[in-house]
């Protein structure tokens, strides 16, 4: 699981900082892997290094979305749902994480490295998925 810290301004102009949480679980990583023609992990390397831009920004929306959630208070769960996907894509600190993870690739790296269990980063490969200095 990652946490991350943002610091955002609100609609009411109010400046926050919040923890948010994403997570994939190895049966998620598992899904996406499989459902991917290549796998993943291998699409989007390929993606990187062609330089697909519109590509890399779909990418990026999708993981964000499909590992935002929110833990429950006994730290049981980590629930996620459209509903909190789009809420959370409704704020600036989606906007701000977002336009982080497009222009810098080693935050990028470390996002996406940071979502994928450990214990799941053997199955789809260590490096596979570390995007660091890729795309430069």
């Amino acid at each position: 699981m990652l946490k991350k810290n943002i610091t955002y301004i609100d609609y009411n102009d109010t400046e926050r900082t919040e923890d948010f949480y994403f997570n994939l679980t190895k049966s998620e990583v598992m899904e996406m892997e499989m459902s991917t023609t290549g796998g993943l992990a291998n699409s989007i390397t390929n993606i990187i290094a062609a330089k697909d831009t519109p590509s890399i920004i779909k990418i990026f929306k999708d993981l964000i979305l499909k590992s935002y959630g929110e833990k429950s208070p006994d730290g049981k769960r980590f629930i996620k749902s459209d509903e909190l996907s789009t809420a959370f894509s409704q704020t600036n600190a989606f906007s701000n994480l977002f336009m982080e993870l497009a222009t810098e690739d080693v935050k990028a790296a470390d996002f996406v490295n940071g979502i994928i269990p450990q214990e799941k980063k053997s199955i789809v490969g260590k490096d596979s998925l570390s995007i660091e200095k890729a795309g430069n």
